[in-house]
């Protein structure tokens, strides 16, 4: 099992740590990376330190133990804010972030899609921009990820084996044409690997891999970042500020300990993982006279361009039991349709992917508040079902924002964060084709009935601080260090540029270990 004990800590005031707020992809990884050359650092985690023998084999009760459910309210028209007022996201507030509850999917991005506004073209209320970086620049980074977190079909690792909701998907996918099926590049080992068993087809991906076959900084990057005696990983330490100094470069984190004590940790520099919604939080909350828009905020951007892909989910049932449920959750993909192809009716593309909801979740996510006998029909055939979720490009606008919603304030009396959202027309049409598709890929495979399953709250949170070549149109440049301030970075997918159609742990984690190179640069050359 991992080791957690035995860390180095470090004083309130010493100046010379970096101090990382998060651990989870971006923050986890980029304080493995730093450790590793020697850099000291300060992990702030808001959550608990959850180890592998305490994940739960239940649904609710996991949901309980590790969803970030602290309040936040949303606006705009988008079904989610509908059905989930109060839960715009599913995401984890536990060291390890949402790497303990992610499905594993590792896909990089295509070439175009850092290209986005050349390779689009004007797409009208969209806020689209090509980021500053090629996909060249980060492909060997790629490749390190890729070792790092052992991704099936990379490095001579083979795919993970198929399970019934898998080739249910290959036969209809096959059938209608469909080339590029697989069971994903997924990081969870299909053999032993890196000290950490092979997947045992438990089947509770998103509760914690209690067998430690997939990769999560949790079991991996935070125990040898630790090891390396220059990590401090303090749990429950909930992020309220970060303040400057008078040249206006941050110089500290203010937070609330695990028994509700404000801290003040001083910092040589500052790197904010906390999600897509409370990265920008933390930097709006940081508000000064110098700084009265928030920091790192001359340009307006900071929580603009939310971005949580298109999705959609399909289901169907079948004359013969399926059982779903059973084997790795989301081994399973159809990229035939991840291309730019505008004759479709909408710009990007997306991914087909294996999914299953136990049947407690079934019963909350599959339609919510449609009861009736339809749903009850729907659940009686639960074991003859398979599933599928739908994954794509998700158009930046400037109004699909996080801001601080001052009439409403947390335990600590913060602002909570508001997620406003409204789909755009181009989601839209990529949902109803992808509806259309997913359904045609189930009656190949001789589906009874098909039921089209609405998003449910969003697992990728993406934009909010994004990347740009110049200040005024984006947040940080394209190693995630802010244009205002040059000791303090972003370090998740809140400086995603665009969402792209794929899973985005794979390109936080390169993106991480690109930005601990360029740190440790930064720091030698006394800039930082």
């Amino acid at each position: 099992m991992e080791n957690y004990d035995n860390q180095r800590t470090f004083t309130y005031d010493d100046d010379n740590v970096v101090v990382i707020i998060g651990s989870g992809a971006g923050g986890g990884t980029l304080a493995h990376e730093l450790a590793q050359k020697g850099i000291d650092a300060v992990v702030l985690e808001a959550g608990k330190l959850h180890t592998r023998n305490e994940f739960i084999a239940d649904e609710w009760a996991s949901f309980g133990q590790l969803a970030w459910l602290d309040n936040r309210t949303t606006s705009g028209t988008w079904r989610v804010a509908r059905d989930f007022p109060n839960l715009p996201s599913w995401i984890v507030k536990a060291v390890g972030g949402s790497t303990v509850h992610w499905a594993g999917a590792s896909l990089r991005f295509q070439p175009h899609e850092f290209r986005a506004a050349s390779e689009y073209g004007d797409v009208p209320g969209a806020n689209l921009l090509d980021w500053p970086l090629e996909y060249d620049d980060l492909a060997p980074y790629y490749d390190r990820a890729e070792d790092k977190m052992g991704v099936t079909r990379t490095n001579g690792i083979p795919g993970l084996p198929g399970n019934n909701n898998f080739k249910v998907m290959h036969a209809g996918a096959t059938a209608i044409g469909y080339e590029n099926v697989h069971t994903g590049n997924m990081a969870i080992n299909s053999q032993p690997r890196d000290g950490r068993a092979a997947c045992v087809q438990r089947g509770f991906c998103f509760q914690g891999c209690a067998t430690g076959a997939k990769w999560s900084t949790l079991f991996s990057e935070i125990p040898r970042a630790l090891a390396t005696g220059h990590v401090e990983l303090r749990p429950e330490s909930q992020v309220a500020s970060i303040e400057h100094d008078d040249r206006g470069r941050v110089n500290a984190v203010v937070y609330f300990d695990a028994d509700g004590n404000e801290q003040r940790q001083r910092a040589r520099a500052v790197a904010v993982a906390g999600n897509s919604i409370e990265t920008p939080r933390m930097l709006l909350n940081s508000a000064t006279g110098q700084f009265p828009d928030g920091l790192a905020n001359s340009s307006g951007q900071v929580g603009r361009n939310y971005m949580r892909h298109m999705t959609g989910s399909v289901y169907a049932s079948f004359e013969e039991p399926v059982h779903m449920y059973k084997g790795t959750t989301m081994a399973g993909i159809v990229q035939d349709e991840a291309h730019h192809d505008p004759s479709r009716g909408f710009a990007g593309g997306y991914e087909i992917e294996t999914v299953s909801l136990g049947l407690p979740f079934m019963a909350a996510f599959f339609d919510p508040g449609a009861w009736g006998p339809d749903f009850t029909e729907a659940m009686d055939q639960y074991a003859h079902m398979a599933g599928m979720w739908l994954v794509g490009e998700d158009m930046p606008q400037q109004r699909n924002r996080v801001t601080l919603n001052t009439d409403v304030k947390d335990s600590y009396g913060l602002p909570v964060p508001n997620v406003h959202y409204d789909d755009h027309p181009n989601d839209v049409a990529m949902r109803q084709h992808a509806f259309q598709q997913g359904i045609a890929i189930y009656e190949a495979a001789g589906a009874k009935k098909a039921y089209r399953t609405p998003p449910y709250p969003s697992t990728h949170n993406l934009g909010t601080c994004r990347m740009s070549a110049r200040a005024r149109d984006g947040v940080c440049n394209g190693y995630g260090q802010s244009h205002d301030i040059d000791n303090l970075f972003i370090s998740d997918g809140s400086q995603f540029t665009t969402s792209a159609a794929e899973n985005p742990t794979l390109t936080i984690v390169s993106l991480a270990i690109r930005q601990a190179d360029y740190i440790a640069q930064q720091m030698a050359d006394r800039v930082i």
